[in-house]
């Protein structure tokens, strides 16, 4: 058993080789980002069978500055990447004694990557690390010996998510570290980019953003009169910058790895700029790389997950596992929502394709909930994919900002029809160009998508939607975003989905081939009367 207790706190198990379950400390309606708490550490031993052999701890955690950087008798620290850079020892575990082991952030990040991908042990690879602080390539042998190659840029997550604070006026412009979520945004932003070329002064302050060591945006001397401050983020010349501004990041890396990464090999990413979608599919396109893998867990989420891999490689020698993405936990039924709120009937994909298909708006809880951070059908919200209208509609529910993109959830085999897809994209990191005008409602602003391909065997439930959505509609593909309050990670309990859909607006949820439609709702309403009905 292994617990990241930092930022993206997790527990996970891993028995035999496998990923038994990995419970997120955000999941559950918890604020986004949470660390680990007591009750969460409390819930994953609840999942026990019994007396795990080792009890692992992520090198995140830290009680002061000092213990960050290197550690202590008990915490192995944030950085480092040797074998010296973990602890192995012995704890009590309900009056058992069993073995402990803590090794670096660094390492999870580069072991939970390794561990996860479809690479077989043995192959040498690339990894990519980069995240809030770190920004490093290194190169892994044969016998996974992990060597630094190089550390193109200090703090790439940290210097892109900075720029959205520039021109958000809430931000402190003496902010230390930007807010959590601006990264995400600043993503969907830059693709609003329409030019390439920065100005004199967004050159100046490019420089400054990216020179030297991460410094907070008031260090910069000529803030007052920097372009785009404060400017909002609706500015259409911020928007473009901050296009250039990725782009120049991203560059910063590539052209390291033409010079430095000499042999075809695989690239395993991980980090939370693995995260981004745009910067993966440049990857994947930059035919630097034999194959690109990027664990759905690529953030901090995935460090248990990492520090398991790592104790499992030190004790048994076998660095790979097998996984699930959808290895959460169930949804609790905790609460009974009333009849007086809504119409319950039970019902089959095909009952919910026309639900969709009529222009409702619907929760959909299937199973185990996913790990990592993006909504994969089991804890998602689904709309017909073909208006505007629906996006406008879906983020006004999400309560977030109105450029913000849905991404697709599409049959495997219409994948590359719809949009040039010719290979599976199971976790939603890729972005890819969607080919018809048809899907207003997933296509972002530079006519692109994050989609996410669904096969019979990755979800069954899910695949068995998009079929007889497809049979009504001539289309295989649906609105999929995250089942969460603003704020929050994805909700698992019946009383909070019961809340948010009364608050946010939802027409209605489907929890285990039963439907609740909202009797607020208009559109419901109008469905269940027969108005909607073809």
């Amino acid at each position: 058993m292994a617990t990241n207790l930092g930022h993206d706190g997790a527990v996970a198990l891993i028995e035999d080789g496998q990923l038994v379950f990995s419970l997120e400390a955000e999941k559950d309606s918890n604020d986004r980002y949470a660390p680990l708490s007591n009750l969460d550490v409390i819930q994953g031993i609840g999942e026990l069978d019994g007396i795990p052999d080792t009890i692992c701890v992520s090198g995140w955690w830290a009680r002061d500055h000092e213990e960050f950087l290197n550690g202590s008798r008990v915490n192995a620290g944030y950085l480092g990447i040797t074998d010296a850079n973990t602890i192995v020892g012995s704890k009590r575990f309900l009056k058992h004694d069993v073995r402990y082991f803590s090794s670096t952030h660094e390492r999870a990040h580069i072991l939970c990557a390794f561990g996860m991908s479809p690479i077989p042990k043995g192959t040498p690879c690339y990894a990519l690390v980069w995240e809030g602080s770190i920004g490093a390539f290194y190169s892994l042998d044969s016998d996974l010996k992990i060597t630094k190659i190089g550390e193109p840029l200090t703090s790439p997550g940290n210097r892109y998510a900075l720029l959205y604070g520039l021109a958000d006026p809430s931000f402190p412009k003496d902010g230390n570290f930007p807010r959590p979520s601006d990264a995400g945004k600043l993503m969907a932003l830059a693709s609003f980019s329409t030019r390439s070329v920065p100005t004199m002064e967004e050159g100046n302050l490019m420089r400054f953003l990216l020179g030297g060591t991460y410094r907070k945006l008031s260090d910069y001397d000529e803030l007052s009169i920097a372009p785009h401050l404060n400017a909002g983020l609706e500015d259409p010349e911020f928007r473009n910058f901050a296009g250039i501004y990725s782009d120049a990041i991203f560059d910063t890396f590539l052209n390291f790895a033409k010079a430095n990464l000499t042999e075809k090999r695989p690239l395993i990413i991980s980090g939370g700029c693995g995260l981004n979608c745009d910067w993966n599919t440049k990857w994947r396109n930059s035919g630097c790389f034999t194959d690109v893998f990027v664990p759905p867990v690529a953030n901090d989420s995935g460090a248990a997950i990492g520090t398991a891999i790592d104790a499992q490689l030190k004790f048994t020698g076998e660095p790979k596992i097998t996984w699930d993405v959808y290895s959460g936990l169930g949804f609790r039924m905790d609460s009974a929502p009333s009849p007086a709120r809504y119409e319950i009937v039970p019902v089959n994909s095909a009952d919910v394709a026309d639900f969709l298909a009529s222009g409702l708006i619907l929760g959909w809880v299937n199973g185990r909930y996913e790990i990592g951070p993006r909504a994969l059908g089991n804890r998602s919200i689904l709309a017909a994919p073909f208006k505007h209208s629906t996006t406008a509609r879906l983020n006004q529910i999400k309560r977030r900002e109105s450029f913000r993109p849905v991404a697709p959830v599409c049959l495997s085999e219409d994948s590359k029809m719809l949009f040039g897809c010719d290979q599976e994209s199971p976790h939603m990191l890729y972005t890819y160009r969607v080919a018809t005008e048809a899907l207003e409602a997933i296509t972002h602003a530079n006519g692109s998508a994050r989609v996410q391909t669904v096969t019979a065997e990755s979800n069954p439930p899910l695949y068995e939607l998009l079929l007889a959505f497809k049979a009504r509609t001539g289309y295989g593909v649906l609105c999929n975003t995250s089942l969460n309050f603003n704020g929050k990670g994805a909700m698992n309990g019946m009383s909070d989905l019961d809340k948010y859909a009364t608050e946010n607006g939802l027409d209605g949820f489907v929890v285990e081939g039963v439907a609740y439609l909202s009797r607020d709702s208009r559109s419901a309403m109008s469905y269940l009367a027969g108005a909607s009905r073809p």
